[in-house]
């Protein structure tokens, strides 16, 4: 409707909304190209960027330098603007970097701070990190207290989502049987879900578990999901890592190999599906606010990049792409 109606003021907003359901449910190119989008209407209009879903994605991509980059960034930005949200989630996304990296020191002193100070959107998801990063770590800290606030919250809202990350949360502050149930009650509440992102931990951590109990059949088996669905979305720290588990299992396990998307920017990506999908120059370039030159400007990289020398050629090449 923003599109429809030329509402530029409000059309960044709705992007970076979208951005972030795409991102949960780990379409991270989609993302990309929404938070792109976004950010190019913004500079258009003389408005400033949003980049609130920029952060989020840099860091479950697991790329460090490129994450704290841009945290240091934003958060010069709003403590001149008087953003105060922004400083929860500098937290959050810090302790969603560090427990992907593996390095649970880091991720808990992060997610301690996020949650300091309460806030409706952040802390829920910030609790989720400071918990694993505390299993993991082995630190004195009051997990049980986090997960008491945890499970008031998720209980409250019901979804499958709320008590899958209850579930894997509690799980990991459980032994034995009852560790194994809340995992597969984890894993069950969260594949009736659209949040990929935390079915795909969920395997992670039950998988780690698993191989801790000396269960390497069962452990290869959420590994490998884990490694795949990680892999398959661009979380490549948090793949890395399920990688690193299968290895000690005994499994060899090859890296991902560089797919049609990796090869493109998110806009050029966007641009080549509705270039594929039949749309002119002209479609294109008023929906993205860009001139048709441009638009061809890109569609000609995109062509050399995939070694293609038509639309038609472009769409058979994108079909494999999610």
């Amino acid at each position: 409707m923003a599109r429809r109606t030329g509402a530029l003021n409000i059309l960044p907003v709705c992007l970076e909304s979208a951005a972030a359901a795409h991102l949960h449910a780990g379409e991270f190119s989609a993302a990309a190209s929404l938070v792109e989008e976004s950010e190019a209407i913004s500079e258009a209009t003389g408005n400033a960027p949003l980049r609130y879903t920029s952060l989020v994605l840099a860091a479950w991509r697991g790329r460090e330098a490129q994450t704290v980059g841009l945290v240091e960034a934003r958060l010069r930005d709003a403590v001149a603007h008087g953003e105060g949200r922004v400083v929860g989630l500098a937290h959050y996304v810090t302790s969603v970097l560090y427990n992907g990296l593996g390095r649970y020191g880091a991720a808990l002193t992060a997610a301690l701070s996020g949650c300091e100070h309460d806030d409706l959107e952040l802390t829920g998801f910030t609790l989720v990190e400071l918990i694993e990063a505390g299993a993991h770590h082995g630190a004195e800290v009051p997990l049980h207290a986090a997960l008491d606030i945890l499970k008031e919250r998720t209980e409250a809202s019901g979804s499958d989502w709320a008590l899958g990350v209850l579930a894997r949360s509690r799980a990991l502050l459980a032994r034995g049987r009852q560790a194994q149930d809340l995992y597969e009650e984890a894993v069950h509440r969260l594949r009736r879900s659209r949040i990929a992102v935390h079915l795909a931990r969920a395997h992670l951590v039950y998988g780690e578990w698993l191989r801790r109990e000396n269960q390497r059949a069962r452990a290869r088996q959420h590994l490998r999901q884990a490694y795949e669905m990680l892999s398959g979305f661009g979380a490549e720290a948090f793949a890395e890592r399920a990688r690193r588990e299968l290895l000690a299992t005994g499994e060899t396990v090859r890296r991902r190999t560089m797919e049609t998307r990796d090869l493109l920017t998110p806009q050029e990506l966007q641009v080549a599906r509705l270039a594929a999908a039949g749309h002119t120059n002209s479609d294109i370039g008023s929906q993205f606010y860009i001139s048709p030159r441009t638009v061809e400007y890109h569609l000609h990289k995109v062509f050399a990049k995939l070694n293609v020398s038509s639309r038609k050629e472009l769409g058979a090449v994108l079909e494999s792409v999610s």
